[in-house]
């Protein structure tokens, strides 16, 4: 690839697909964007099956850049989690399966967050792999017996990020996100490993993350799949 062409990031949306999942990135990665002075240009992309609006599970419609076919290429796929019954369809659907191994094929980051990691493993792309995803879906994801899975007993890690070290041929890093806000951590992750710590550090400034909650819930252990059987 010239090293003129921009540096694709591409989320995939769909109909009951997580608002901040999708929110979270963009906002990041477009910092990043405006702040980066690498020669290649960073562009970002929400992508949909089709032309038109899609209703995210909060009930707020969002609008692709694009469609699927539209980009045959990415250098960074990001994979939002959603509503579990329209997780359960995508799951089952070899087309859009069959896109997500496409996409990844070429790009050096392969990342889900919430149980974006669900679709990314049903396509086969966490074999091998250490990943979360959130805490409520981990026993679904353990029911993928080639992912190992990082929840409870690891503290439930915000992200889990696998290099891909020892495989042949190598392969994308992979960054698996856990629940929804997670996003914005796994997010600043990637600037970190594509632009370097000081850019990371710009864009937590301009969108002042600096995480001080009024409450301290505890996250409970996980709990059965509430999916059923999805392996």
């Amino acid at each position: 690839m010239p090293v003129t062409d921009p540096f694709i990031i591409a989320i995939p949306v769909y109909p009951g697909v997580d608002l901040l999942d999708v929110a979270a990135p963009v906002e990041v990665f477009g910092v990043m964007a405006d702040n980066w002075q690498g020669e290649r240009q960073i562009k970002t992309y929400v992508l949909a099956e089709t032309n038109g609006t899609v209703m995210s599970r909060s009930g707020l419609q969002i609008v692709p850049h694009m469609t699927f076919d539209e980009v045959d290429r990415v250098d960074l796929l990001w994979v939002p989690g959603g509503d579990p019954a329209a997780l359960a369809k995508l799951m089952k659907d070899g087309l859009f399966l069959e896109r997500l191994r496409a996409w990844s094929e070429y790009a050096m980051y392969v990342t889900s967050v919430c149980e974006g990691a669900l679709l990314l493993a049903s396509a086969g792309l966490l074999d091998g792999c250490n990943a979360t995803t959130h805490w409520a879906f981990i026993s679904c994801l353990e029911q993928f017996q080639q992912v190992t899975v990082k929840g409870a007993s690891d503290g439930y890690p915000r992200f889990v990020v696998d290099d891909g070290e020892g495989f042949e041929p190598a392969r994308a890093t992979r960054v698996t996100g856990a629940g929804v806000s997670a996003g914005i951590d796994e997010a600043l992750e990637l600037v970190q490993l594509i632009g370097g710590t000081a850019l990371a550090e710009q864009v937590q400034v301009f969108i002042q993350y600096f995480p001080d909650p009024p409450v301290a819930g505890t996250l409970p252990d996980s709990s059965p799949c509430p999916m059923g059987a999805v392996a």
